[in-house]
């Protein structure tokens, strides 16, 4: 037996395929049934680490982890069997089942499509006759008219599936109508046919303006307009490829803090900050100039597909000097992956991962780039008599949880620290004792490897004494949101053949 599928497909990015397929998964999921996300193709620098079939660990894109957990099922990489990290504008790692294939990332990208399908399609297969029902995302939009020949992640996929999908426009940037309209209409026959029903995300404003818009666009098409979904500011849910903007904005309540983050031109893993936009005081801003970083309390280097580029940004920038100032009058500064590695002396590529660099020289480390990426879930502890006395104080003693995805290997820099440059193993893992995060003697500065830091309910609470809702909060206020604002029946039909 096969399950079927339901999919979620897009007008364009950014119309809240990854947004409605977690509620979906949610709703699916309370009413008994044992639901898979799948995303055949993600291309996204934000990923998450899982379990792989043979027992290892991989990555996959935040988005279907995070669809997994709104499904109540362990995240695992056939959730996402393609994922593609963007490392230039026209080059991408690509992760299959988990694992860095540098021979997929050299061919041409519809030579590579043609290799990856069977992949693909064993991936959902498999989760089919496991699961009771699959919530399928697609990728950008499925008329994508130069891309259809080598396309394995819209069309394909609900062809392979004959899924029952949807199709979401974001309404508040308007032009919704002449988006469902035009890309139905570029649609083939045989894909037109597996619409079931129209999405109009996003909406503000008074519901009964849209007549007669949803009436004409179902004459012209046959595809009645499923929900009208009103816009739900501070959902909770990390965005794909992190915010928009140039602010991410401010939490309820007076101002306490200000946490600027150095968003530089390859930034990753943005989705472990959204937390922050939920602590009560805190004002979060993205800072790419060094004027951004005048009022900020904590500096945070996030971290980076390519940390040397991002180095050289950072200086073009004059950022460099601003953060060493901030530093040295003590103030808080956290460096997480590439951010740890960009707080070091020096960066050595012997291999052509990233390329070589100077560092900042906030802290005495050396970063070796290693052919072979560290993927893999942590347990840490927080341990320094520096941390005591900085602004990281409340972490010390912490046990915490996360994750490791670099492909960097750093340490002391022994020149440097019998110099006189001291430097402390700050974090620790709980199993080997081995260092995972460094600070300086003062313990404002501190780097670490551990991602997920602030997804945490301890870390929240000791640094900032605030509880944010929890993931399944987040989960069910969504499920409760979307399902509210589809027609009666319309997501019980979708289960029908």
């Amino acid at each position: 037996m096969s399950a079927p599928c339901i999919m979620v497909l897009g007008t364009s990015s950014g119309a809240g395929k990854s947004w409605i397929a977690t509620a979906l998964c949610r709703h699916y999921a309370r009413l008994g049934l044992k639901v898979a996300p799948f995303k055949a193709q993600n291309m996204s620098n934000n990923a998450r680490v899982v379990a792989t079939p043979g027992g290892g660990w991989g990555e996959i894109g935040s988005a279907q982890y995070f669809q997994a957990l709104a499904a109540g099922v362990r995240p695992e990489v056939r959730m996402n069997p393609v994922l593609l990290k963007p490392e230039a504008d026209t080059r991408s790692q690509v992760v299959l089942l988990g694992q860095v294939s540098a021979e997929l990332g050299a061919m041409p990208w519809r030579e590579r499509s043609q290799r990856l399908w069977p992949t693909v399609a064993q991936a959902l297969d498999e989760l089919r006759a496991a699961h009771d029902l699959v919530v399928i995302e697609g990728a950008g939009s499925p008329a994508e008219i130069n891309l259809m020949d080598s396309d394995i992640v819209n069309l394909r996929v609900a062809r392979h599936t004959r899924a029952r999908c949807l199709l979401v426009s974001d309404i508040d940037r308007g032009g919704a109508f002449a988006h469902l309209y035009g890309t139905w209409a570029l649609l083939p026959e045989a894909e037109r046919a597996l619409l079931r029903g129209f999405v109009l995300n996003r909406f503000r404003g008074d519901p009964s303006l849209l007549a007669p818009g949803p009436q004409q666009l179902q004459q012209l098409t046959g595809v009645p307009t499923l929900a009208t979904i009103p816009l739900l500011r501070q959902h909770g849910l990390p965005e794909e490829d992190g915010w928009y903007g140039p602010a991410a904005g401010q939490a309820a309540g007076p101002l306490r803090l200000t946490v600027a983050i150095l968003a530089g031109p390859h930034i990753s893993n943005l989705d472990e900050f959204q937390p922050l936009c939920q602590v009560p005081g805190l004002r979060l801003l993205w800072a790419r100039q060094p004027a951004d970083l005048a009022a900020a309390d904590w500096i945070i280097l996030p971290g980076s597909k390519q940390t040397a580029a991002d180095l050289a940004w950072l200086r073009t920038q004059g950022l460099d000097w601003a953060l060493a100032q901030h530093a040295a009058r003590g103030g808080a500064v956290l460096g997480i992956c590439g951010g740890l590695q960009m707080l070091g002396e020096v960066l050595q590529d012997a291999h052509g991962i990233d390329g070589n660099a100077a560092g900042l020289g906030l802290l005495p480390l050396l970063t070796q780039f290693a052919r072979h990426k560290t993927v893999t879930p942590s347990e840490a502890v927080f341990a320094s008599p520096a941390l005591a006395q900085g602004p990281w104080a409340a972490l010390q003693g912490l046990p915490v949880q996360g994750y490791e995805i670099h492909h960097g290997q750093t340490q002391a820099d022994a020149a440097r620290v019998a110099a006189g440059q001291p430097l402390l193993a700050a974090l620790h893992h709980r199993a080997s004792g081995q260092p995972l995060g460094w600070c300086n003697a003062a313990g404002n500065v501190l780097g670490l490897y551990l991602h997920g830091l602030f997804e945490q309910p301890v870390v929240l609470q000791a640094l900032f004494g605030a509880a944010v809702p929890l993931p399944d909060q987040v989960f069910d206020r969504l499920a409760d949101h979307v399902a509210a604002h589809f027609a009666p029946g319309a997501l019980a039909a979708l289960l029908e053949p």
